[in-house]
């Protein structure tokens, strides 16, 4: 979303109450106004205010006085702030220039947050403003905590410094000190401008001292003092832990020499001497053997055992400090329940097909359905070609079991819902929470733009759903639509671990989903950049332990399975997560690397030297993955978790789930407080529901979508035709379209079908209509006409004696998600009119704000007004506009398309009669629904002066390339 909306970075210091405006730099009665909150130079910055409006502070502490230096300083910071608001300073600049070897810098997201808390307590806050002159912000990170924790402009003097000494180096040679700090303050600009795009927000004013974000591990003494109104997970790190870091860093830097070499600490790539990963060398040569050896028996064989034994180490994450309870009489193996019932609760991640190469996505697919699990499409969709099953398969599923529905709606056809056993709706992501999915452009290789319906060579972003789901109530209807096309199948929410997601999952239980996966920080498949995946996210412990607990103190637990994922690596990782309350867990990282991943990290490069995260055909020739190493992982994992199942005495899986009281124990050393984590109350679910999870739909009794839809269904499946009069809809008819189309799509029926009803038609009216089907309503409809349309006709007019002379008929974001088939609005439309379109055509009569927003494909003819942003993030497709005085110019997004009169295009383009004949065959069919407007227009002999031609930048004047794509 950060492509379209126009985020506000501007910031104004000095004011008496600080406001954010426009861009520009200048001083003006003490006043001073910069274009972001970033700059190279206070001093300059600072130069046209008096100097009795500012007071500056040293924000460094004396190392000499050991770790209770750091709590001292930043109570006289917090004083010395508050009584320069009192004398009437507007400006308190913080600063850690002074900074030495005995001098430590006070951490920047202290010294703000301090100082933020000390001015909003005293009510000084809005008279006096924050700006910030430090060291420790080299990164988006680091900015935007300063900024969230109060700073209204922040001087990153060392990064400046760094970048000035870049200039005339290898990859520099050409530019001055002063332009590549300038490209610094962009690179953080632009950074920034995603972190506001993650939470929504569109103006700086809304960030500053926002405190958006969680804090983990500290003591109640810091997030009080410093982070007052920011969530948190608490701990026992304090002033003096904190201080103590900084004095070992202090130590480690003057024992260095100035020929030494700067330590490489490990934080993206491994490195010996650096801090822990996860999937060190070691670990990833251990979980290939794992997932090769052959002789898979029925406990622990030579390579478990290395593989356990590579993995100890000191505590990384939150589950290193819980500690397992063992039995006093454990459970013989013999006894505890196969390895196969165990897969069963297995699901391999959402990794999509475009991040993967076809082959690898396939491997994981395969192996770990052979094993009894149930693999993921993730948000790219699938090859259709898949539901055939090849020859020689001995008719083995090829496709996945689960499919996702992502906001983006990549490749989401009836067809594709249809085939499901699970469908997955993507909330949010763990490991880019607020960002959602992101596919490189060069890895949008015609074959993967056409099975998402979208453009070669465009990157492609499905950020958290915001067009079409606002509220409980809207994810409640997609679950609805869903349920309808395809009422045997599991309905899940996939949300992401953060404090209070234990309300948003009750609300997801009520909304009717079936199960709730929390999305740890961890994992991914490595499709986005570096600052996308770092400091966002939390742990999947906590966010499951409050998920699990949350549901079960109001009395909802029954009703809803809870899954996790999150670097999961062994059988204890699972007993975990089985303990804090998941019935089912997700693996991907593991698999990734059975197949022969080794952590490269390149893979948002397309570039990955195993042939698993590319699309190249050269390094796709190179995978040598196999069904096989997947199903033998997965195989030894639950044989791992067996294994575990006896220690604590328990013979299956579903008898400890949320049995953390139990069977946990907090280590004595771990810096997080858990005993909440562990501390819930026993889940009384019966041995029925614990041991089979699919028995939690028994527990909510789920109302049709519509009864008039089910009563003809019934009677087209019996053999009636389609009744030739009319029938009557109300509001209380939703989804309507959505079982007829699962019942073609299941064979029960076959096209052509002719349905006409007529009312006000409720939420989701054509939904997932397939070709060969023509809905027609007389009267009006509701949001989200022809979601996720596919291949069927919808047209929707007016009532005979309806009195309005341009009647709206259709609400919000119509043809969300449509991948084809045809939309006639004989009136008008509401918002986001065909956001996300990317194969259907429409016609309509006027449509309010954001019509076309992200459209990747398709046809959308608009014979009246337009709402502002029109072809926002438009990437493929096309629009016509009727507009005789050009009156939209001012409307279009001009980033995103350009416009031209379709008098003009006739003279300079070679595709124009192509477009005419589209445009006039559309208008056929929309004067025979019955609009006098294009019978006036066909009449007129299409009055080319008065029609736009809208296409996406850089398409005008050439052939769109839908065709290729189609055609691949």
């Amino acid at each position: 979303d950060r492509e379209r909306v126009v985020i506000d970075l501007g910031v104004e210091l000095g004011r008496r109450r600080p406001l954010l405006g426009g861009p520009g730099a200048r001083a003006d009665g003490g006043l001073v106004r910069v274009d972001r909150p970033v700059a190279s130079a206070l001093d300059e910055l600072l130069s046209g205010v008096p100097r009795v409006d500012v007071r500056r502070l040293d924000a460094t502490w004396d190392a000499r006085r050991g770790e209770s230096g750091l709590e001292a300083r930043l109570d006289a910071l917090s004083a010395a702030a508050v009584q320069a608001a009192r004398a009437g300073r507007r400006i308190v600049v913080l600063s850690d220039r002074a900074l030495s070897f005995d001098r430590l810098p006070v951490p920047s997201v202290l010294a703000v947050g301090a100082v933020q808390a000390a001015l909003t307590r005293a009510g000084l806050r809005g008279r006096t403003d924050v700006a910030l002159e430090t060291a420790d912000v080299l990164d988006v990170h680091a900015l935007a905590m300063a900024v969230a924790c109060g700073a209204t402009v922040v001087v990153p003097w060392l990064a400046v410094e760094l970048a000035a000494e870049l200039s005339g180096s290898r990859g520099a040679e050409d530019r001055s000190a002063a332009e590549t700090v300038d490209g610094l303050l962009e690179a953080f600009e632009a950074g920034l401008r995603k972190v506001l795009a993650r939470m929504g927000i569109s103006a700086i004013a809304s960030y500053v001292g926002g405190a958006l974000f969680e804090t983990i591990e500290l003591e109640a003494n810091v997030t009080e003092r410093c982070f007052p109104r920011a969530p948190g997970w608490a701990g026992r790190t304090g002033f003096a832990q904190l201080a103590r870091r900084q004095l070992v860093r202090r130590d480690e830097a003057v024992a260095l020499t100035a020929a030494a070499r700067l330590p490489d600490r490990g934080l993206a790539r491994f490195r010996a001497d650096g801090e822990r990963h996860l999937y060190a060398p070691r670990i990833v040569a251990e979980v290939q053997s794992l997932a090769s050896a052959v002789d898979v028996g029925n406990g622990l064989d030579a390579a478990l055992l290395s593989y356990r034994s590579a993995l100890r180490g000191p505590a990384a994450v939150v589950r290193d400090s819980l500690l397992v309870r063992r039995a006093r009489r454990p459970v013989p193996l013999d006894e505890v329940e196969p390895a196969r019932a165990i897969v069963g609760r297995f699901v391999a991640a959402a990794m999509s097909l475009g991040a993967l190469s076809p082959e690898a996505h396939q491997a994981i697919t395969l192996g770990m359905q052979r094993a009894g699990g149930a693999a993921n499409t993730g948000e790219g969709g699938e090859d259709p070609a898949w539901y055939r099953t090849p020859a020689g398969s001995h008719g083995e599923r090829v496709d996945a079991r689960i499919k996702q529905i992502a906001s983006a709606r990549f490749g989401v056809t009836a067809a594709y819902l249809a085939r499901a056993e699970q469908l997955e709706i993507k909330i949010a992501q763990g490991s880019k929470p607020g960002e959602g999915g992101q596919l490189p452009g060069r890895k949008a290789t015609a074959y993967i733009a056409a099975l998402r319906r979208a453009q070669p060579g465009q990157s492609l972003i499905s950020p958290p759903p915001h067009h079409d789901i606002y509220s409980i109530e809207d994810l409640a209807q997609l679950i609805t639509d869903l349920r309808t096309i395809n009422p045997a199948a599991r309905i899940g929410v996939k949300l992401v671990a953060s404090r209070g997601i234990g309300t948003i999952a009750s609300g997801v239980a009520k909304a009717g989903a079936d199960y709730i996966h929390v999305a740890g920080h961890a994992g991914g498949t490595g499709a986005s950049p570096l600052s996308s995946i770092k400091h966002v996210g939390a742990p999947w412990e906590l966010g499951l332990a409050e998920a699990h607990q949350t549901l079960l103190r109001n009395d909802l637990r029954d009703r809803v399975v809870l899954r996790t994922d999150g670097g999961l690596q062994t059988g204890r990782d699972i007993l975990v997560a089985a303990l804090l309350g998941a019935e089912e867990v997700s693996l991907g990282t593991a698999l990734l690397v059975a197949i022969g991943c080794d952590m490269a990290r390149q893979c948002h490069l397309d570039t990955c030297p195993t042939g698993i995260a590319t699309q190249r055909e050269d390094l796709r020739a190179k995978f040598a993955g196999s069904p096989e190493q997947v199903e033998r992982l997965v195989t030894r994992l639950a044989e791992d978790v067996r294994r575990e199942l006896a220690t604590i005495g328990a013979r299956t899986f579903g008898s400890i789930v949320g049995d953390a009281a139990r069977h946990l124990r907090v280590a004595a050393d771990s810096t997080l407080d858990l005993a909440g984590v562990v501390g819930a109350g026993r889940w009384a679910a019966s041995p029925q529901r614990r041991e089979d999870p699919a028995r939690a739909r028994r527990f909510v009794r789920r109302a049709s979508a519509s009864a008039v839809e089910d009563r003809l269904v019934v009677a087209l499946e019996a053999g009636a035709t389609a009744a030739t009069e009319a029938v009557a809809i109300s509001t209380a008819d939703r989804s309507f379209g959505a079982r007829l189309a699962g019942s073609i799509e299941a064979g029960r029926l076959r096209p052509p079908i002719a349905v006409s009803v007529r009312g006000s038609a409720g939420q989701s009216f054509g939904a997932f209509v397939p070709a060969g089907v023509l809905l027609t309503l007389t009267g009006q409809a509701n949001d989200h006409v022809g979601k996720g349309l596919s291949g069927g006709t919808i047209v929707v007019r007016p009532e005979r004696n309806l009195a309005t002379a341009h009647p709206t008929l259709a609400g919000n974001t119509c043809l969300y998600g449509a991948t084809g088939g045809r939309l006639l609005v004989v009136g008008r439309a509401g918002m986001r009119f065909a956001v996300r379109n990317s194969g259907a055509s429409a016609v309509v009569e006027g449509v309010g704000p954001h019509g076309c927003e992200y459209m990747t494909g398709g046809v959308v003819v608009v014979l009246g007004p337009v709402g502002a942003n029109f072809g926002a993030g438009m990437t493929g497709g096309r629009a016509y506009l009727l507009d005789p005085r050009g009156r939209h110019a001012a409307l279009l997004h001009g980033p995103s398309v350009t416009a031209v009169r379709l008098v003009d295009a006739v003279r300079e383009r070679g595709d124009a009669a192509e477009r005419i004949s589209e445009l006039r065959e559309l208008l056929v069919a929309h004067a025979e629904a019955g609009s006098s407007v294009a019978s006036m227009l066909l009449a007129a002999s299409l009055p080319l002066a008065d029609l736009w031609l809208v296409e996406p930048a850089g398409v005008a004047a050439a052939v769109e390339p839908e065709g290729e794509a189609a055609r691949a």
